[in-house]
C-alpha cells in the first residue's frame, strides 16, 4: 500500500531551489518567506531563468537592460540572505514549454539537490490575471515537469548523467505561488523590512513607484486575512504539491 502523502510542508529543509522567470518575479510574491527560510538556516538557490530584458519603464537602452536586471537581482537576492543566484539567459517574453527548457532546469535541480522547490504556478489565475504573465505559466510547468518526471529519472536527459556526472535527484514538495489553489499562508510580517529592501533593489522595474510599500503591504495583509491571520499581520501564500 502506498503511504499516504504529508498533509503539511516540513517545517525546515536543507536546500531551496526557486525557480522563476524574470528578476524581481521572486520578490514581489516570496522574498518574505525566502527572508524566513535563510533566517531558519536554509540554503536557498535562485535560478532565473529570463534576464528580464523586455521590462523597464523608462529609455533605458535594450542592450543595458539584461545586465542592470541581473545586477538588480543579485543586489535583491543578498538582502534576504541568498548568494546563489543563477541565470538560463532566455529571452523575455517569448518562453515556450520546449524539451531544452525542462533539461535545463533539470540540471539545476541536479546540482542544487534540493527538498524544496518554488516556482510559480501553471494555471492562470482568473481573478488576477498580471500574475499569469505567460513566462510565469510556462516556467511553473517545466519547473514542474523537470521536478516529475525529468530530475529523478536517471534515463531522462542522459546527458545530463553521462555527460555532466548529475545524478537523478527527487524533490520532496514543491510550493506555488500565484497560485488560485493556494493553500499555505506564511507570516512574513516579521521579515517586511528585508523584502521591501530586496523590492527597492529592481530600480529599473520599480523606481517609478512611489507606492511601492503601500501596494505590497495592501495586498499581503488581504491575503493574511483570507487566511485567518490576526489583523495586522501580512502574508505570502503558496499552493504545497507533496511530489516525493
Amino acid at each position: 500500500m502506498t503511504p499516504p502523502l504529508p498533509r503539511n510542508p516540513a517545517e525546515h529543509v536543507e536546500r531551496v531551489l526557486c525557480v522563476l522567470a524574470h528578476p524581481d518575479d521572486v520578490d514581489f510574491g516570496s522574498a518574505g518567506t525566502v527572508a524566513t527560510w535563510t533566517s531558519a538556516g536554509t540554503e536557498v538557490v535562485y535560478c532565473i531563468v529570463t534576464d528580464g530584458d523586455a521590462g523597464g519603464f523608462d529609455e533605458t537602452p535594450r542592450e543595458q537592460m539584461p545586465i542592470l536586471r541581473r545586477a538588480e537581482q543579485q543586489a535583491a537576492a543578498a538582502a534576504v540572505g541568498v548568494s546563489d543566484v543563477r541565470f538560463l539567459g532566455y529571452p523575455d517574453g517569448r518562453l515556450e514549454l520546449t524539451l531544452d527548457l525542462r533539461r535545463d532546469i533539470s540540471r539545476v535541480i541536479r546540482q542544487v539537490k534540493p527538498q524544496r522547490v518554488l516556482t510559480t504556478s501553471p494555471e492562470r489565475f482568473w481573478e488576477r490575471v498580471a500574475a499569469s504573465h505567460p513566462d510565469h505559466m510556462t516556467v511553473g510547468e517545466a519547473t514542474m515537469r523537470a521536478v516529475y518526471p525529468d530530475a529523478r529519472n536517471p534515463f531522462a536527459f542522459p546527458e545530463l548523467l553521462d555527460e555532466e556526472g548529475l545524478e537523478a535527484w527527487t524533490v520532496s514538495e514543491v510550493w506555488l505561488g500565484a497560485s488560485p489553489r493556494a493553500d499555505h499562508p506564511v507570516d512574513v510580517t516579521d521579515v517586511l523590512d528585508r523584502k521591501m529592501a530586496a523590492l527597492r533593489c529592481h530600480v529599473t522595474q520599480v523606481g517609478h513607484m512611489p507606492e511601492l510599500e503601500q501596494f505590497v503591504t495592501g495586498w499581503m495583509g488581504q491575503t493574511a486575512q483570507r487566511f485567518g491571520l490576526a489583523d495586522g499581520r501580512l502574508a505570502e501564500a503558496f499552493h504545497v504539491v507533496h511530489t516525493a
